[in-house]
């Protein structure tokens, strides 16, 4: 966190055997966040909750893009609610330092002043000092090029995790280390990339795993869907956690389940029980008649499931 927000200092002089140990002596009154996508909203959410008035800032006209867009609007709804501020559409064009302000410019003529600018739009493989130039590794846009088994072009050099092409992901990379690990030692190893889940980690959290809605639209694929608010579960109603949903897309004519998105409080832990049925093709029958423990926020899976086939009980 000092290192988004020079000048925040620990308040050491409050340690000691209080639970409240250690805390901050500032938090920004009014954050600017330039850029929607997964970083500044989850940056923006941390401090946000903590009391900072949030400003998020993005050029395209949505948020989170890459998302299935229903779920990204559901979202931006809820945090809007929850006090976050959306300029969408805006180009940004300078981002300054007046003073102790920071102060964001666009193209249309926005002009945003806070305590605190922090620029979240998007990431890129560092390495740095590894001397890929000097032994021949290529790359392309900024990644190591490799093969179905993660070779480079130079014999015996593999690559992993976020300097290849693919999600920029921790699970994704783990799971790449051990196919690689498993090649090596005896001739084979996989990745399913079709079931990477994807978690964004705010509150409420959004989840995804497979494809969304508009990328079936896209290919021309058949689809029918099915979705359940959380609303209308009794574990998300007694806990005051009702915002969200999860939203099922599965084949059209086969029923195989081929993406799943979910937003609302522990969607990130929900999500596991979508791609393990994803990973041996279930179809939607297949999660709607699993027994789901009751009183369980997982229920809204099984009855998103029920709801592809226009059969949910709960609602």
């Amino acid at each position: 966190v000092p290192s988004f927000f020079p000048g925040m200092e620990l308040d050491y002089d409050r340690v000691g055997t209080s639970t409240e140990a250690l805390s901050y002596k500032q938090v920004p009154e009014h954050l600017i966040v330039i850029g929607a996508g997964v970083i500044g909203l989850e940056l923006g959410s941390v401090w946000g909750r903590l009391g900072a008035k949030v400003s998020v800032v993005e050029f395209l006209d949505r948020i989170l893009p890459g998302t299935d867009l229903e779920i990204a609007k559901a979202a931006q709804k809820i945090f809007e609610k929850q006090g976050m501020e959306f300029h969408l559409g805006q180009k940004v064009t300078s981002a300054r330092a007046e003073g102790d302000k920071g102060v964001v410019q666009t193209e249309a003529g926005l002009r945003l002043e806070g305590d605190r600018v922090l620029v979240a739009v998007g990431r890129k493989p560092y390495f740095d000092g590894l001397g890929l130039d000097a032994v021949g590794v290529k790359t392309e846009r900024g990644r190591i090029l490799v093969d179905q088994h993660f070779a480079t072009n130079v014999p015996g050099i593999y690559a992993i995790g976020d300097c290849i092409p693919g999600a920029m992901l921790a699970h994704k990379a783990e799971d790449e280390g051990v196919a690689i690990a498993e090649y090596l030692v005896n001739g084979y190893g996989h990745v399913n990339y079709d079931t990477i889940p994807g978690i964004v980690y705010t509150h409420p959290e959004i989840a995804s795993v497979g494809q969304s809605e508009e990328q079936l639209k896209e290919k021309n694929v058949p689809y029918r869907k099915g979705s359940f608010p959380f609303l209308a579960n009794g574990r998300a109603r007694a806990q005051n956690e009702t915002d969200g949903m999860v939203k099922i897309l599965a084949h059209a004519e086969t029923d195989r389940v081929l993406g799943v998105h979910i937003l609302g409080a522990g969607a990130g832990d929900m999500i596991a029980e979508c791609v393990v049925a994803m990973e041996f093709s279930a179809s939607s029958e297949d999660i709607a008649r699993v027994c789901h423990a009751h009183p369980t926020i997982s229920e809204a899976v099984k009855e998103a499931a029920l709801a592809v086939d226009g059969r949910p009980i709960h609602i």
